[in-house]
């Protein structure tokens, strides 16, 4: 080999051992690319996703809402229906209470035949039993204070023997479904 071909095969050489170590540093530096791509593709497939876990809150929160709207919707109709029975009942029994004072009125008359005046009572029995069946209660009104959610004041009288505002005489009885007034007491109220 001539000097020429010698220098420039050494000159091969050398660029190999110096290709060799860039390689390498291509090699190593390759990973470190990958490294630092992985980064970006996750960050990639989190911007992916966060519209796609936003949509799913959305839609999440917007069942929760309609769960809780459905409930209360529930509620509500439950007792609606069960105020309606109630006033639907209270009705039913004040159509009634004409009878109760037309029986009040007729044992308060006083007769000579006593199988009238029993069968008399015995009806009067028979409709205060059932009335309390059903949850109506006559309200005790005399000597209580007068009290206009249950009572309505006809008549006025100063009487220096009875309390101030204290009902001294029933015209007419009250009654009551549970805490509802079906009708108020009409009554005297002193001083």
């Amino acid at each position: 080999m001539s000097k020429k071909q010698k220098t420039e095969a050494e000159e091969v050489k050398e660029e190999k051992t110096e290709a060799a170590p860039e390689e390498e540093a291509g090699k190593e530096a390759a990973p470190e690319a990958e490294t630092a791509a992985e980064p970006e593709k996750a960050e990639a497939k989190d911007a992916e996703a966060k519209p796609k876990d936003d949509a799913l809150a959305a839609m999440n929160d917007k069942y929760l809402r309609l769960c809780a709207e459905y409930d209360n919707f529930r509620k509500r109709s439950q007792k609606e229906k069960d105020a309606l029975y109630d006033d639907i009942k209270a009705n039913t029994l004040k159509a009634f209470l004409p009878v109760y004072d037309n029986l009040v009125r007729a044992l308060a008359q006083s007769t000579e035949d006593e199988a009238y005046k029993k069968g008399v009572e015995m009806i009067m029995a028979q409709f205060r039993t059932t009335m309390e069946k059903l949850g109506v209660t006559e309200m005790d009104c005399l000597g209580q204070k007068f009290d206009p959610a249950f009572h309505n004041a006809v008549m006025h009288v100063d009487d220096e023997e009875k309390g101030e505002n204290e009902i001294v005489e029933v015209f007419q009885q009250g009654f009551m479904l549970g805490d509802k007034v079906i009708r108020f007491a009409m009554v005297k109220v002193a001083n």
